[in-house]
This record gives structure tokens, sequence and C-alpha cells, in this order.
């Protein structure tokens, strides 16, 4: 008998956001289920570790299924490190991160848990996705993504991923007729324009509330921000060397190593 794969499901919305339910009720027609998520929404988090605090992680039992759920004081990061080294006894055969409430096209992959989620699986050598959906509503609707996160996710477990990359996977907000298909892009050149609101409490002392509003400067149509804005879900291979291998020559060239 063919063994499961076996399937590391986590979030950065928290055990209980409806996106990793839906991930979940997906990966369970999939293979055998693992989910270890933060106790709490931890969105915007990167990929922060737990340090300088204790970390908890219990055994939980949310809705019914087959999958097996742990619940951790920690990080995405956090979660993913856990499952790998203290709690399966096996590497997964991927790991799969979402559906986060909202986008993480474009800039925002750099401070999204959803995403430092999938690119620690794909350190520890993890073939990994994350899913978002672009729709911060806690009761969004996560039906007309369900076919196509198990179309990608089949199809990551038939071919694996190249070696030191991991995939971003946006969804427009449409329902499932209305979504034209899957672009594999390139991240989109954007920014947020940060906006903080500065304020004074009742005792005199000052507090800022952060807002901002995106700004993208990329009018091409191979992006990931062009494709949700068209009606496609939108696919972009995400790499975790950060090294800038273009300006290396540029870099030789300044005489750094002349002594």
């Amino acid at each position: 008998m063919t063994e499961k794969p076996l399937i590391l499901v986590t979030n950065d919305d928290g055990i209980t956001a409806p996106g990793l339910r839906a991930l979940i009720d997906v990966m369970n027609e999939l293979g055998d289920v693992i989910v270890v998520a933060p106790d709490s929404p931890q969105s915007g988090m990167g990929h922060a570790i737990t340090a300088n605090s204790t970390i908890y992680c219990n055994a939980i039992t949310i809705d019914d299924g087959p999958q097996i759920e742990y619940s951790s004081s920690g990080t995405p990061v956090d979660c993913v490190k856990l499952a790998v080294n203290e709690i399966l006894n096996r590497k997964p055969d991927i790991c799969v991160s979402g559906i986060n409430h909202g986008s993480n096209s474009s800039i925002n992959v750099i401070y999204s848990g959803t995403m430092s989620a999938a690119v620690e699986a794909g350190i520890e050598g993890i073939p990994a996705i994350g899913f978002s959906l672009l729709d911060h509503d806690w009761e969004a609707n996560f039906e007309a993504t369900k076919s196509y996160v198990k179309t990608i996710t089949k199809k990551v477990l038939e071919h694996s991923l190249p070696e030191g990359v991991v995939l971003n996977v946006n969804f427009p907000k449409l329902k499932e007729k209305d979504i034209k298909g899957i672009r594999i892009c390139r991240q989109a050149k954007a920014y947020w324009a940060e906006d903080f609101d500065k304020r004074t409490n009742p005792h005199g002392r000052q507090y800022y509330w952060l807002s901002g509003k995106f700004v993208s400067q990329d009018k091409g149509e191979d992006t990931d921000e062009w494709a949700l804005a068209n009606g496609y879900v939108s696919l972009v291979p995400v790499q975790f060397d950060l090294t800038a291998h273009h300006a290396i020559q540029k870099l030789n060239s300044l005489g750094f190593n002349e002594e």
C-alpha cells in the first residue's frame, strides 16, 4: 500500500481562522494532516521567532476531521520549527500555509507570517506553498479557492519544487466561475506609504496608530498585482536566498578587496 503524503498545515491568522479550516478540509482529501498553528493572530510577524520567552504547544480539537492539531503560543515560523523538530516523526512531504485573510502579493510577502512559515519549511528542505485570499473579512468565503488549492498542492506533491523555492499563491475575491485561471507571475514592484496617526492618551503619553496606502509602481502585465486585478490566481516562485547576485560584479569593481 502506498503511504499517504504527510501534510503540515499552518497559518498566521490563528488556529480558529476560517481560512485555515478551509485549507485543512482540502488537505484531508490529499493526505495525513498535521496542523501546528498559532493560538492567536500573528499577521505581519514576518520571519520572527520566539527567542526570549517560553513557547507552549498543546494538542487541541477545533472541529471534526481526521487531522491532528496543535495550538502554539509561538509565531508561524515557531510553529514550523516545532512541527519539524518536536512533533513529527518524519519530514512532511509538503507544508501549506494559509489560507490567509488578505492578499500577500507584491511587497507584502516580506511582512507576511503566512509566507514566512512557508519559507521556513523551504529552508528545512520541505516543498512549501503559502495561500492567501484578497479579502480581509473574517467571514470571507473560501469556497472558490478550494479547487485551485487542491490542484496546485497535488502538482507540487507530484513534481516537488526547484531547490530553494517556495510558492506564493494569491486568489482574487471572486466566485469560482469568474476566476480566469492561474498565472505564473513575478512579484510586482510596490511599497507601502506609511502614515502614523499620532495621539495622546489620558495620561499625557503619546502613541501612534500605523496606517498607510499601498502604492504600485509597476505597470507590467506579468505581475501578481496585474493577475489579481484581472481575475487570475497569481502564483509567484519565491526564493529565500536574498543575495543580490547581479550586484556582485559591481561591488567587486569598487575595490573592497584591496589592501
